[in-house]
């Protein structure tokens, strides 16, 4: 990973961030490089972002996105399901992808939520950085302590990644959402595109006897319009995991995806009593490696 700094750039006391990771991100206002400034952020034209308590920067301008992302119950929900260990088989064989990429530098994960699938990357990737980026502060407060070797930024993806061009070697997307034009520039031009979908099975037993957000139908096409003018296929491969869901698990899993906001506690709770404890269920992964075209 290369960097417009002749020595790494001074990070604020606060700020959990390894300076190589500081070195990569941009202000997204004028994209010029960012260094420490007190317990801020700053760019040489003046613009200045402040450094959360918690440990993260947020680089989002302008007015917040309406959703905010992940609420405060998502985002303890997910860290809930994913520490027990249900979806570990995805975050293996994420693992194992990125750790096929010769010297990986920085590893991006967008729309990375609590960090969980990132953390486990750098777990198996020694030489590896992490960078966590994510709209919602809740999930930024524990993605900021997801690894040593990892930082977390607050932005929007839709509205562009604050990251130098070039400055990322794998850039992972699961479950979230996908700005093809900005990750092909941030992109190294060897670099390795990562992103997981759920295929219509993803947890349909909970879905049907919950009443939980069906999959889109669309989504795959949807994919290939976002990625295909910059990013060739590498890669294409499901994973199916059986699971056995007690009551707790069914209404966490249930608690942590876009649902969350639609069915009122009582309702799910009732739902869920009617589930047999444990319930069989199946979670079921696309993941779809891509490469930059040249010349995109």
């Amino acid at each position: 990973m290369t960097s417009s700094h002749s020595t790494p750039p001074a990070v604020p006391a606060r700020l959990r961030m390894p300076p190589q990771v500081l070195a990569a991100l941009c202000c997204p206002l004028c994209q010029g490089a960012l260094t420490g400034r007190g317990e801020s952020l700053a760019c040489p034209a003046g613009h200045a972002f402040d450094v959360a308590r918690e440990g993260y920067v947020s680089l989002l301008t302008g007015r917040a996105p309406a959703s905010g992302g992940d609420s405060a119950d998502m985002v303890r929900a997910r860290q809930e399901f994913l520490a027990a260990g249900h979806f570990a088989p995805l975050a293996d064989r994420l693992a194992a992808l990125v750790a096929d990429v010769p010297q990986p530098g920085l590893v991006a994960d967008i729309g990375a939520g609590t960090g969980y699938y990132l953390a486990r990357v750098l777990d198996a990737v020694p030489g590896a950085l992490g960078l966590a980026l994510d709209v919602s502060r809740y999930a930024l407060r524990r993605a900021a302590r997801c690894h040593a070797r990892a930082g977390a930024v607050g932005c929007d993806a839709w509205r562009g990644l604050p990251l130098r061009t070039g400055s990322v070697g794998v850039l992972l997307n699961v479950f979230a959402p996908r700005n093809g034009p900005e990750f092909r520039r941030v992109l190294r031009p060897d670099g390795l595109l990562v992103v997981v979908t759920p295929t219509e099975d993803h947890l349909g037993e909970l879905r049907a006897a919950l009443g939980l957000v069906e999959v889109d139908p669309r989504k795959e096409e949807r994919l290939e319009r976002s990625l295909g003018p910059g990013f060739g296929l590498a890669g294409d491969e499901r994973l199916d995991v059986p699971l056995r869901l007690g009551h707790a698990d069914a209404r966490t899993a249930a608690g942590m995806g876009p649902s969350a906001r639609h069915l009122a506690a009582g309702e799910l709770d009732r739902r869920v009593a009617a589930l047999p404890d444990p319930a069989p269920v199946t979670a079921a992964f696309r993941l779809t490696a891509y490469r930059p075209r040249s010349g995109a």
